[in-house]
């Protein structure tokens, strides 16, 4: 699949601002300090800036509210509907936080709630897709779940270490949902490069029966939409290459380093630098492996190209 620039953004930044946002509302960083109404304030600008990236890979952008209607059926329907009722109490929790300096549990507690049926209904636009056999699996929204909690509390430790909370719990959580979230990962790869096939050229033809069918000439001359959108391919060692970068950025870096901060403790500007780039290691891991995500995945349509 074609790992377009605007959904990976929208995947990560979301990811981020929804698991952020969850472990604020969970009361777990001081209201009335100024770090958390920074964490508040950062939580709902990375929700809405995946939100809006989203468009981008719309043919048009401006009729994307049309995507909200179909909410029965589809699971990209469900995620917009529940993006925009998940800002109710996110908006009413960060209100009452940034001008009051109190921490609301109703809200706190039903936005965090919502901010993972969110990440959910993401996770499943593709976990429902038959089509791709690799994201067709349960630890497609396992997946996404452990590395929206992994990120939102690695940002939120930055805040802690800012002044706003406990140092030694939220990093220790931080590492925990890393380590939760990579292996699921890596459970998941491993299906994925175990899988064998169930769409087939002959089973696509319905002509298995007569033997091994082999493609004499591809459906069009010239590239279209289909071979641009789902006949993307990379290389197994870059492949390889780019997975290994993924996990030591996004999962040791940060890992080691919380840690390490977890240990030692207290506050100031070096264990909030370390912290910081604690998070942004782990952002820019989940980068790759989100490219991966998609670059790897085979659509079934590619048996009429001989993919």
């Amino acid at each position: 699949m074609h790992p377009a620039f605007s959904i990976i953004i929208f995947t990560t930044f979301s990811g981020l601002g929804y698991g952020l946002a969850a472990v604020l509302g969970l009361g777990l960083l001081d209201p009335a300090a100024t770090a958390t109404k920074c964490a508040h304030a950062l939580a709902l600008a990375l929700i809405s800036a995946g939100l809006l990236s989203s468009t981008g890979h719309l043919g048009n952008p401006q009729r994307a509210w049309r995507a909200f209607s179909q909410w029965r059926s589809s699971w990209l329907s469900r995620e917009g509907v529940m993006s925009i009722i998940t800002f109710v109490p996110l908006l009413i929790s960060a209100s009452a936080c940034v001008f009051e300096g109190r921490y609301l549990a109703l809200p706190g507690l039903l936005g965090s709630m919502l901010c993972l049926v969110t990440v959910f209904c993401t996770a499943m636009i593709y976990a429902s897709l038959k089509s791709v056999q690799a994201w067709y699996t349960r630890l497609t929204p396992a997946c996404y779940l452990l590395f929206a909690a992994a990120g939102g509390f690695a940002l939120a430790s930055v805040f802690a270490f800012a002044g706003g909370g406990n140092t030694r719990v939220l990093p220790l959580l931080a590492a925990l949902f890393l380590l939760a979230a990579w292996g699921a990962k890596l459970r998941w790869r491993q299906r994925m490069k175990t899988l064998k096939s169930l769409s087939t050229p002959e089973s696509a033809t319905g002509l298995g029966n007569i033997g091994r069918v082999r493609l004499f000439e591809r459906p069009h001359a010239m590239e279209n939409y289909l071979t641009r959108e789902m006949g993307f391919k990379v290389a197994r060692k870059h492949a390889e290459k780019l997975w290994r970068i993924a996990v030591v950025a996004g999962g040791i870096v940060p890992v080691v380093l919380l840690l390490t901060l977890a240990a030692l403790g207290g506050q100031g500007t070096l264990p909030t630098t370390i912290a910081t780039l604690a998070a942004l290691a782990h952002w820019a891991g989940v980068f790759v492996e989100r490219w991966l995500f998609f670059a790897e995945a085979r659509h079934a349509v590619m048996n009429y190209y001989g993919g």
